[in-house]
């Protein structure tokens, strides 16, 4: 049988830490299952771990965007695209997962910050196979640091995928975070 598992996250935009994370999930399993977290920000509880999860300068790619810049990511990186699926996964309403994930999957998770924790926890109470890649490993690139360098205008390109880099370029998502960004100011 095969072991699959699974790495999920907003992916906000999806960066080098966000990469490390997914293939360090996948040499663990047969198969992986990104799960894209948050895939309507507009019904997304607001967590007390991580408040700013739902305003819309956090949220600027839509569900199809973020499934369209992982799966280019994750082709350029040489995986054969039966070798993972990408699926919503409301870990806001954690009763509802079951609905997108196979039973008897590994949630592998890391816990780089006080939400790490909250959904590490969120999981085991659930019953899932959760396994810890790694722990308090300090974050070297976030996404709002990245939404930052965007609308300022700065490099960005160097924490990024080169799949991501051309995606949010490609699709003028850049000058969605900017604006965006600005209305909030």
């Amino acid at each position: 049988m095969k072991k699959i598992g699974i790495a999920c996250g907003r992916f906000q935009i999806f960066h080098n830490e966000h990469l490390q994370y997914v293939l360090a999930a996948k040499e663990k399993s047969d198969h992986l299952i990104v799960g894209i977290t948050a895939p309507d920000p507009s019904v997304s509880p607001v967590e007390s771990e991580d408040t700013n999860r739902t305003e819309a300068a956090s949220n600027p790619c839509t569900y199809y965007e973020r499934f369209k810049m992982i799966e280019s990511v994750l082709l350029e990186q040489g995986l054969a695209r039966d070798e993972f699926d990408i699926v919503p996964y409301p870990i806001g309403r954690p009763e509802l997962i079951k609905y997108y994930v196979p039973e008897g999957a590994t949630h592998y998770v890391t816990i780089l910050d006080p939400w790490g924790h909250c959904k590490n926890q969120r999981l085991r109470d659930m019953g899932y196979d959760v396994q810890v890649l790694w722990d308090d490993k300090p974050k070297g690139i976030s996404s709002s640091m990245l939404r930052g360098l965007i609308a300022e205008g700065r490099d960005w390109r160097q924490y990024v995928p080169e799949a991501t880099y051309r995606f949010i370029l490609e699709n003028g998502i850049d000058q969605r975070i900017k604006k965006l960004i600005e209305e909030t100011e």
